[in-house]
């Protein structure tokens, strides 16, 4: 093996509820405009046709209960709350059945975002790295397995900053489910376990400002939280 000039961060790994061992990240997928509401409120129109996505690297994942600093370059930093999923299994070119047996586990999630940026880039037509993949950007709390939870429609999914709710919603408003989307991710990449699905965010989004603390959570999982520090 070569050796190595330097160490690398570690990744984190996810706690997963009622197991020793954690969840180590291989992949994020995040799947864009998946709640009409918030695409409205965007000024941009959902795409029935397929999902579509964006990545975010490991390196920029956290857990949740972090303090971080509040991030650069940005003047208008937004929360998004969504529901993750976890592969557990290999999948490739899955049914909606084979998808919904891949999933391991679930968990709350926030997609924090450099909106100005991802706007000033999706306006020129440009990818949307620097408003999206920003450091301590994809938060993740602790997982629930499969087997003791599942994504029912009438599930809430709420968000709150310093106590004052932000987004309230529930699962019934996802324009793809998991298992479409798990299906038709799996269309395009080998699926397998690391991999996990960042399913979009409901209407309310909004600015966070050094000093906030962000909290959410969806029926019947670990809730999330983010305190955000002074800039760098």
């Amino acid at each position: 093996m070569t050796a190595r000039l330097f160490e690398l961060p570690e990744i984190p790994v996810i706690p997963v509820v009622g197991e020793n061992a954690g969840y180590p990240i291989g992949r994020i997928f995040c799947v864009g405009r998946n709640y009409a509401a918030h695409a409205a409120e965007m000024g941009v129109e959902v795409d029935r046709e397929a999902p579509f996505y964006f990545t975010k690297s490991p390196a920029n994942a956290i857990l949740s209960g972090a303090t971080v600093p509040f991030p650069s370059g940005t003047e208008n930093f937004h929360h998004e709350m969504e529901l993750a999923l976890a592969i557990g299994a290999p999948v490739f070119r899955a049914d909606k059945a084979e998808a919904r047996a891949a999933i391991f586990a679930y968990g709350c999630a926030l997609d924090m975002t450099r909106r100005d940026l991802q706007i000033r880039e999706r306006n020129k037509q440009r990818p949307w790295d620097l408003g999206k993949d920003v450091e301590n950007s994809a938060v993740f709390a602790p997982l629930t397995k499969a087997d003791g939870w599942s994504p029912d429609p009438e599930k809430a999914i709420r968000l709150h900053v310093n106590g004052d709710a932000r987004q309230d919603a529930t699962l019934s408003e996802l324009i793809w489910g998991v298992d479409e989307i798990v299906s038709h991710l799996s269309g395009y990449y080998h699926l397998r376990p690391g991999d996990l699905i960042m399913t979009g965010t409901p209407a309310g989004v909004g600015a966070v400002a050094p000093q906030d603390v962000i909290t959410g959570e969806i029926d019947g999982l670990s809730p999330i939280s983010l305190t955000l520090g002074q800039p760098e």
